[in-house]
């Protein structure tokens, strides 16, 4: 329990917090003396580790006893802000208008709060001994309900000796008022009276929305269940944030009595009342790159500055190194966890960057491996498979939660800025699999349910594996061989088919493979990147070229991916799902992807090519190279450069033979 202050210290606390505002944050000050609406309730951020430096002993009476000292900080920033009205009228003159309602918010980003377990725990690390202290955590905001407005501080009058005082509702009790047993005044001799009355139009009236946020899946131990806890947003914070957020909240633990349901235990449950909610989907969870890793990078390009694909390929054995060979996969992967550059055209139509990836393949030929060594490399990925996905599962629930409908995001939802593995994509039902048409494409959910009316952004690259329907028949079209439609096909900018043929030489090759990876494991060198990429490198160097590198289409690129979608275009009897314009886009993005990969900031005929190279793996009849064979069985070449130079030359000539290019 703690000890009620007196009044001299109150006025103290008070007063240095009052010189505080003003010294350190007078400009903000300025900006809410100037807005026009008294009305609103304005937020004042400031710096925990600030207050650290300058008021040690204020900075921990804040973090040990929050409840209180945030309420005389509010009463200090009012203070700190009629000051700042004074110093306007005097020496600008300018006339500010008054304001009622101003929140401190502490930002602890940075703090020495941030570095401690205690005081930044897990969600399902959250215990009784964190109540009462200001705490932060990290999560996803799974579910978000609507503003409601709550009676927040009503003024009484003790009737014997006319002393009045304020009295805070109780979250724990659902917002109900308690008065007190006796009169609160602290004068020399007291009063004891019981009876009080409320005072006439002294009630403050609040915003008021409950989220729900869940700990990060990426950071948990196999088989631990994500837990959640309620948060409750008042005043400015509301409306902030929306299901898919990444947030870090700082505020204080206390607890609130479960809905009173027939044949349910009624019980406290754990609740966090905000006082800072930071959002984090820029961050997305970002791995540090030190500068000499970025220095390893440089010098890793100019070692193979006359053999680039050699080198190219070098990172590629990275990816999934388990799995022998496959080389067209892996690329593939790559330059769809890589991505295009998005950009905005003319009408203010957005054209994404992700890129969409689907492998069709027989048993046994690792597309769950290449799915899940896919999440390893993002840095925040959500896996699920097909059979227990519905439409709901995937993009947004309704769900009803004290009589209230809510919504709770998806797969989809969890996975924006990241990526979203659907395994066994054959095995959903036909209209769950008609939802993540517009995710695909437009990157955002459209959602009516249960009166909700809302879009939800899904910015996120889907990777999705699947089996063929019965046995693969290449003469078929790939609608046919996988029953999926046409419009969800053509999203997908690569779709590769891996079919087991029993090559004997093929299966001599892999089975040796196989039998010496642990030699191979225990001989490695970690350090040497011309060999092999480890995945911490390999993830840093994905993070570091999206980040870093905007490349632009050359002319020759250009005319090249133009030429080839017109050849495609009038060729395309078996591909007629595939050829749409969204295959002019896919080139592009493959050509962008591919450029960051080589560390250029330009497309050049080399990266135009890879991306036509990508494109006819995907097809069923190749419109340009009649021996792209199976992808199941692409090696890693000995001299990669010479090899592209003959497809360079095929697909060139063929180009120009039919007067396209």
């Amino acid at each position: 329990m703690v000890e009620m202050e007196s009044p001299t210290q109150t006025a103290e606390h008070i007063e240095s917090m009052t010189e505080f505002l003003v010294k350190n944050y007078s400009d903000q000050l300025r900006e809410i003396s100037l807005s026009s609406d008294p009305k609103l309730h304005y937020p004042l951020f400031i710096e925990y580790a600030e207050l650290v430096d300058d008021n040690p002993s204020l900075a921990h009476l804040v973090f040990s006893n929050p409840e209180q000292y945030l309420r005389q900080f509010n009463d200090s920033a009012i203070l700190a802000h009629k000051i700042a009205l004074e110093h306007m009228k005097k020496f600008e003159k300018k006339i500010g208008i008054e304001k009622r309602f101003i929140h401190v918010r502490i930002n602890t980003s940075g703090s020495p709060l941030e570095r401690s377990p205690e005081t930044f725990p897990s969600i399902g690390r959250v215990r009784v001994k964190h109540r009462g202290i200001l705490l932060m955590l990290k999560g996803t905001v799974i579910r978000s309900g609507a503003v409601k407005m709550y009676e927040g501080e009503r003024m009484y009058r003790c009737r014997k000796c006319k002393h009045m005082f304020p009295i805070f509702p109780e979250l724990e009790s659902i917002n109900s008022i308690v008065k007190p047993p006796f009169c609160p005044s602290q004068r020399s001799k007291s009063c004891e009276g019981t009876n009080f009355d409320p005072v006439d139009d002294t009630v403050t009236r609040h915003d008021y929305q409950e989220i729900k946020i869940q700990e990060n899946t990426q950071v948990l131990g196999v088989g631990v269940i994500p837990r959640s806890i309620l948060v409750v947003l008042k005043d400015d914070l509301v409306d902030n944030v929306k299901a898919g957020d990444d947030v870090v909240v700082s505020g204080i633990l206390t607890s609130k009595w479960s809905h009173d349901l027939k044949d349910v235990r009624c019980d406290l449950e754990p609740m966090l009342i905000a006082n800072h909610v930071r959002r984090t989907n820029e961050l997305k969870s970002e791995i540090d790159i030190s500068d000499d890793m970025i220095e390893k990078f440089k010098n890793f390009w100019s070692h193979f500055r006359d053999t680039p694909l050699k080198g190219r390929n070098a990172i590629l054995r990275g990816i999934c190194p388990q799995v022998f060979g496959l080389f067209t996969v892996k690329l593939a992967v790559a330059l769809t966890l890589i991505g295009g550059v998005q950009h905005v055209d003319a009408s203010g139509t957005k054209v994404r960057g992700e890129s969409h990836l689907l492998l069709i393949g027989d048993p046994g030929t690792g597309k769950s491996q290449f799915l899940k060594f896919a999440a390893k490399l993002s840095n925040r990925a959500v896996i699920t498979t097909g059979l227990g996905s519905t439409s709901a599962g995937l993009t947004v629930t309704a769900v009803k939660d004290g009589g209230e409908w809510m919504l709770e995001a998806g797969a989809l939802v969890l996975a924006d800025g990241g990526l979203c593995c659907i395994d066994e994509f054959d095995s959903m039902r036909e209209h769950d699999r008609a939802t993540i048409h517009e995710a695909m494409e437009q990157q955002s959910i459209s959602v009516a349910k249960a009166g909700l009316v809302t879009t939800l952004s899904t910015k996120t690259i889907v990777f999705g594996a699947t089996n063929p329907k019965g046995q693969y028949d290449p003469d078929q079209s790939l609608s046919v061989n996988t029953a999926l439609s046409g419009p969800l096909l053509s999203r997908f900018d690569i779709v590769l088919v891996l079919l087991d043929t029993k090559n004997p030489e093929w299966d001599v090759v892999v089975s040796s493979h196989i039998l010496a990876e642990v030699q191979i494991e225990q001989d490695r060198d970690v350090d040497d990147l011309t060999i092999i990429w480890p995945l911490p490198m390999l993830q840093r160097y994905i993070q570091f070229v999206k980040k870093n590198f905007r490349p632009v289409l050359s002319k020759e690129a250009e005319e090249i991916i133009s030429s080839y979608y017109r050849l495609q275009r009038r060729s395309s009897t078996h591909n007629a799902a595939r050829t749409t314009v969204r295959m002019l886009e896919s080139l592009i993005r493959l050509a962008q992807a591919h450029a960051r990969l080589m560390f250029r900031n330009e497309v050049t005929r080399l990266d135009a090519i890879t991306a036509i190279l990508c494109i006819e793996s995907s097809m069923t009849i190749s419109a340009i190279v009649d021996s792209m064979g199976n992808a199941l069985h692409s090696n890693f070449s000995e001299e990669p450069d010479q090899e592209y130079a003959k497809q360079e030359k095929i697909i060139l000539e063929k180009l120009r033979g039919d007067d396209i290019y």
